[in-house]
């Protein structure tokens, strides 16, 4: 299940170009089945997705073989991109394409020189048709390596409308409002919220968005980078607001035991499953993905969202995430996967996935009407509206060994935090502690 992760229901206005993927070394390929110039050849692939998922990519691989002859394999790594990647560059079998979920992992790949700059006709459509802040978390030290094809809008309370219905309350506009709307829903017979305790990402999701409504985009900046310490009074407080959460068992699906027993897809289940067992569940849009395949609930109808709210007298925050395709300087068809990176640049591949749901593209060029939902129509127009005020997910830009691995750095520390939410300023010491480590390293 993917791993990440935004929320201004302020309108926009999609521009539609018409952008021809290039080929390396060879002329436009031609929107008719192409000039196959790579007949022959096989991409290899490396992700985090699985199941419908890695489905869904596999559609816009397809496209990409019908346009240009080259066959696709595509292997999945689990959350532990760099480690599986790194074995296999080792090992002589490097994938050419990778689909880097982490700023942190995308820069560590850049540093070890493992990376080719993308070419000429994937930087003009990044320069026409994305935000600048996206062009700036595919660069290293100025050189652009990975391309944006998958976005999350992180930012998303996803909420039973049966349920909020049968408690009288509506979307909170606060966080405490939520809280409360919380405990209302709790009276009438469900726990409020179900969270994901067992997948240690969920949790920094979490505070994240608190810290960047709380302390603010320049506080937040400065801790993603490690420039402030989590020793700082703006993170203790940002716990002390998060720890209301989590000690409260009225709000909590089976406590904060049940909580550290559930992973992302349970806790989904937990709200639109067949024995419901909460009325909200916070995560991104890919919550709509899981709503829908899997339980069948209708976007919009069954399954429903509110923004994030904003923590006392700070903004709405707007958090989002992504997975970067970048090409290996030590895969067997490097061309073919430059290839494949620009035809990823186009609203065409990117409307390929929009069609199926459970996706989001940061590509302005993409026609809204690609979409297959309302709800996830208007949760991409914020995503595009956003523009440079998004910032994205802060533990994908921190070093792996902190912010990206399971049972350690700010994913354990924070299960931990859950599982006793009393002392925030000594889990802030421990986040120190295990940062300043991991940004030395």
């Amino acid at each position: 299940m993917m791993r990440r992760r935004t929320a201004l229901l302020t309108g926009c206005t999609a521009l539609v170009l018409a952008l021809g993927s290039t080929a390396c070394g060879g002329g436009p390929v031609s929107a008719g089945g192409g000039d196959q110039a790579f007949s022959g050849q096989t991409v290899s692939v490396a992700g985090v997705w699985s199941g419908s998922e890695q489905k869904n990519f596999q559609k816009v691989l397809d496209a990409f073989t019908e346009k240009t002859g080259a066959k696709t394999q595509f292997v999945s790594t689990g959350d532990n991109v760099s480690t599986v990647v790194g074995s296999k560059i080792e090992g002589g079998n490097a994938p050419d394409v990778v689909m880097v979920p982490q700023v942190g992992v995308l820069q560590q790949f850049a540093q070890k020189g493992w990376l080719k700059p993308l070419s000429p006709a994937t930087r003009k459509s990044v320069d026409a048709n994305y935000a600048s802040v996206w062009k700036d978390y595919g660069s290293v030290d100025g050189t652009l390596y990975g391309l944006y094809f998958k976005a999350a809008h992180k930012s998303t309370v996803w909420y039973s409308p049966d349920a909020l219905d049968e408690a009288g309350v509506q979307p909170p506009k606060t966080y405490d409002e939520m809280l409360k709307a919380g405990r209302t829903v709790s009276d009438s017979g469900l726990a409020a919220f179900s969270v994901a305790g067992q997948d240690g990402w969920t949790l920094t999701d979490w505070f994240e968005n608190v810290y960047l409504s709380q302390a603010g985009p320049e506080k937040y900046d400065a801790l993603a980078a490690h420039r402030l310490k989590w020793t700082d009074r703006s993170v203790i407080d940002a716990l002390t607001t998060l720890g209301k959460l989590f000690k409260d068992k009225q709000l909590l699906a089976g406590g904060q035991q049940g909580a550290l027993n559930t992973d992302f897809p349970g806790s989904v289940e937990k709200v639109f499953g067949p024995e419901p067992a909460a009325g909200m569940v916070y995560e991104g849009d890919f919550v709509a993905g899981v709503a829908k395949d899997q339980f069948g609930r209708k976007i919009g109808e069954d399954a429903n969202f509110f923004p994030f709210p904003p923590v006392g007298a700070g903004e709405a925050p707007v958090v989002s995430g992504g997975d970067a395709a970048v090409v290996l300087k030590d895969g067997k068809n490097t061309k073919a996967g430059m290839a494949l990176l620009e035809y990823l640049a186009t609203p065409e591949a990117a409307a390929v996935w929009a069609k199926t749901g459970g996706f989001l593209s940061p590509n302005k060029g993409l026609d809204l009407a690609s979409y297959g939902d309302d709800v996830t129509r208007t949760t991409a127009k914020s995503l595009i509206a956003a523009g440079d005020s998004v910032r994205f997910d802060m533990s994908d830009q921190a070093p792996a060994a902190f912010g990206g691995t399971k049972g350690a750095g700010e994913w354990k520390i924070l299960q931990d935090f859950l599982r006793d939410p009393s002392d925030p300023k000594a889990t802030a010491a421990q986040l120190e502690t295990a940062a300043a480590k991991a940004y030395k390293d």
